[in-house]
């Protein structure tokens, strides 16, 4: 699978992710009394259709990899893997409805708490995966700019 091909798949997977978590949120709404959706639920609906988009805006990017075909699939998969882990949270904790902030201590997660080094441990990596596998593409862009 070549990174375009990755950044295609991904955005495929993520809008559907979102077209049925709206699903899932109108249900909810429709289904309280205060016509309201769990929080997590409308944030993995939001975040999947956002995530969609960014998945498209790497694949733009991808044309101007400064690395080779395998470094620059690496460098979409690092966000696309991220992008993915968070959705997947966010509909664990929609599913769950044990919390309405993940990164709130206690860390609930059903009725186990997260050490807090776990949650910050892996904004941590998602940080760094997301914004050096963009960086890195960037950059490539900027040199073709000379």
């Amino acid at each position: 699978m070549t990174a375009d091909q990755l950044c295609l798949l991904a955005a495929g997977l993520f809008f559907l992710t979102g077209l049925l978590t709206g699903l899932w949120k109108y249900l909810c709404i429709v289904r309280s009394p205060e016509a309201v959706a769990p929080v997590y639920v409308d944030i993995a609906h939001r975040s999947s259709l956002m995530y969609s988009f960014s998945a498209l805006l790497l694949r733009e990017f991808v044309p101007y990899s400064p690395l080779t075909p395998a470094g620059t699939l690496w460098a979409v998969a690092a966000p696309l893997l991220f992008f993915a882990l968070a959705i997947s949270t966010y509909v664990l904790h929609g599913l769950l409805r044990d919390t309405d902030n993940q990164l709130r201590a206690p860390h609930r997660l059903g009725q186990t708490t997260l050490p807090a080094l776990a949650i910050h441990g892996f904004m941590w990596l998602l940080v760094v995966a997301e914004i050096g596998g963009f960086a890195v593409l960037l950059y490539g862009f900027l040199l073709s700019l000379r």
